[in-house]
């Protein structure tokens, strides 16, 4: 029997396909993937755990902990994917199992953790171990171990105690999410990009809010002023196809978008150049919970987070005191400088969809 962990090598996929031949993957295999996981999750959030030590708001990163149910507990939580067991310890003695970063929450790759996980099964049963190759280079890789096929075996192995994801369980409580999922992702991914929105759905959340005499949405100050911000929206045509976005515009920016996008219109209008739909596989891979492999889950949040970044700086938003360059998407310079990058995030937003649809496909038949 062969195991795959961490899906299909996909465009954009982080690493290669971690195979394991066998029963299980034994502690001596998984313990420093999930200590890997930990620290590369430690690294992705370092500044904004930075900011919340000195009791300082993010007015960039925030964003990925309000808008996004994220936990650090969970960011730092390896997960193996659908149909992985996991060999526990004897005496569930686990060396090295604490946190990595002082600054993170003490919940490090402790396996007896596990048997009492949500949607988890603990079996044990008699069987041989297999020995298997050291992970390739690189320690924060943590899909890039390929096996192969493993013939050494360890007779003095006895019974094994593993715990792995119930996903007849798991599917009755996330089974709709999960359909959901992968019918919006499956029909983003096979529809072309469009590249021609600039942005300008940050621009439409404060289109005339002086003037109405809103409060303005963020904190910080307007690049241009409220004169000028409004300006821009009335010289641009704005074309956003993401709900999530236009829900947030002004009332008097709706009527301006060329689109009128709505929830039940979703799987058929979002598309793969949208800055916030590639963000949103963060959201999806935090859905699907432990049927995604801990490497795609952090895949997806560094994308989300350096899909922030731009986003802020293509915003209205004067975001120079965290040291961040405005894309001044009013010139043209500043347009090709987004296009250029939307399509980076698109392209790398390509191989994230189809491991996902894939994580989706396996939850769904496995459990048949």
């Amino acid at each position: 029997m062969s195991t795959v962990l961490g899906g299909p090598t996909a465009p954009g996929a982080r690493g290669a396909v971690l195979r394991r031949t066998g029963d299980a993957l034994l502690p001596e295999e998984w313990l420093p993937l999930a200590a890997a996981h930990a620290e590369r999750a430690d690294a992705l959030t370092a500044v904004w755990r930075a900011a919340r030590a000195a009791g300082r708001k993010h007015a960039i990163e925030d964003f990925l902990f309000t808008y996004y149910p994220t936990r650090i507990a969970h960011l730092r939580r390896w997960h193996p994917g659908v149909g992985v067991a996991l060999a526990l310890p004897d005496g569930g003695d686990v060396p090295g199992a604490g946190a990595s970063d002082a600054g993170a929450a003490a919940d490090g790759p402790d396996p007896d953790d596990r048997t009492s996980w949500r949607w988890h099964r603990t079996t044990r049963s008699g069987g041989t171990a297999h020995d298997a190759v050291a992970p390739t280079t690189g320690a924060l890789d943590t899909g890039a171990l390929d096996t192969g096929p493993l013939d050494t075996v360890r007779p003095d192995a006895g019974a094994l105690e593993t715990v792995t994801l119930d996903t007849e369980a798991f599917l009755v409580d996330r089974g709709d999410a999960v359909r959901y999922v992968r019918d919006l992702l499956s029909a983003t991914v096979s529809r072309p990009g469009t590249f021609g929105c600039f942005g300008l759905h940050e621009w439409a959340m404060v289109y005339r809010d002086r003037e109405a005499g809103r409060d303005q949405r963020h904190p910080l100050p307007l690049r241009l002023g409220h004169a000028g911000t409004d300006a821009v929206v009335e010289a641009n045509p704005v074309r956003c196809s993401h709900f999530d976005a236009f829900r947030f515009f002004t009332p008097e920016a709706t009527s301006r978008n060329e689109l009128q996008p709505t929830r039940a219109a979703q799987v058929g209008m979002e598309q793969p150049g949208c800055l916030h739909a590639n963000m949103d596989l963060y959201k999806w891979c935090l859905k699907l919970g432990p049927a995604v492999p801990g490497d795609l889950l952090l895949d997806a949040f560094e994308l989300a987070r350096d899909i922030r970044w731009t986003d802020m700086a293509a915003s209205p938003y004067d975001v120079s005191g965290y040291g961040v360059a405005a894309i001044e998407i009013e010139t043209p310079r500043g347009k090709a400088e987004y296009v250029r990058r939307q399509r980076d995030y698109a392209r790398r937003s390509d191989g994230l969809r189809h491991r996902l649809v894939e994580v989706c496909d396996t939850a769904l038949t496995t459990a048949r």
